[in-house]
Order: C-alpha cells, then sequence, then structure tokens
C-alpha cells in the first residue's frame, strides 16, 4: 500500500513571516495599522479603511465566529485525501478581520454560520505552525 501523500506546506513570504512567526508561539497575529488602529489580514501596505501605510503586528484574542464555510467533497489535492469531505471556514474575529482556516473536532454537517470559534494550532514542520479554529 502507497504512504499518503504529504500536503502541502504554505510559503513563509516576507509580508507572511510575522504570521508565521507568531503562530509558532501560539498566538494568533495580524496587522494593526499604527494610524487609525484598524487590524488588518492578510497584510497589504494600505490601510483600507484610512489608506494609511504605518502598521505592526499584534497578537489577537483568537475568537471568533464562522461567517462562512464550504464543505469539500472532492480530493482537490492527494495530501487532503484522507479527511474528505472537510470544511474551510472564514472566521470573522472579535477585532475585525476575517481568516480562512478549517475548523476542527466538528463534523461538517454541524457547522453552522454565527457558530464561535476559537484558535488552536497545529504544527506541520518544524517552521511552520497553521493556526485552526474549534468550536469556543
Amino acid at each position: 500500500m502507497k504512504p499518503p501523500a504529504p500536503k502541502p506546506i504554505p510559503a513563509v513570504t516576507p509580508e507572511l513571516a510575522p504570521y508565521f512567526e507568531a503562530a509558532r508561539r501560539g498566538e494568533l497575529a495580524v496587522q494593526r495599522c499604527r494610524d487609525c488602529g484598524t487590524h488588518r489580514f492578510p497584510p497589504r501596505e494600505l490601510c483600507s479603511h484610512c489608506l494609511g501605510r504605518d502598521s505592526d503586528w499584534v497578537a489577537v484574542s483568537g475568537r471568533g465566529e464562522v461567517f462562512s464555510f464550504n464543505v469539500m467533497h472532492q480530493v482537490y489535492h492527494p495530501g487532503f485525501a484522507a479527511e474528505v469531505p472537510y470544511a474551510v471556514v472564514l472566521v470573522q474575529l472579535e477585532e475585525g478581520p476575517r481568516i480562512v482556516s478549517n475548523l476542527a473536532g466538528l463534523p461538517p454537517g454541524e457547522i453552522r454560520i454565527g457558530m464561535p470559534v476559537r484558535v488552536t494550532f497545529e504544527a506541520v514542520s518544524d517552521e511552520i505552525t497553521l493556526p485552526k479554529f474549534v468550536p469556543a
């Protein structure tokens, strides 16, 4: 029997390095505009609220709710074949930004819009730890 294919591992770009560094420490971090205080993710050069260019990375609570989700029934990558069906969720964090992730610990048929969730972390390599969510 052939061993399962490995899952793809995200590339750590310079823009996302602070995000992955925080995740390795067990923290969820997002960008914050230093001009107006708006939290944002994914990172970008300009604040969409005030168009400010000055930002930093801050730890956030890791609490939020399911804003939307999609249940994957097809195998789009062989590394996920054993997990089908699985859910990809869009989580609205308490601090405002939305983050795409997975919801663990719950069958896809039990996920509901507005469901409270909290972050957890999965180390997938020595360099990469992924934030995932579980029901709160």
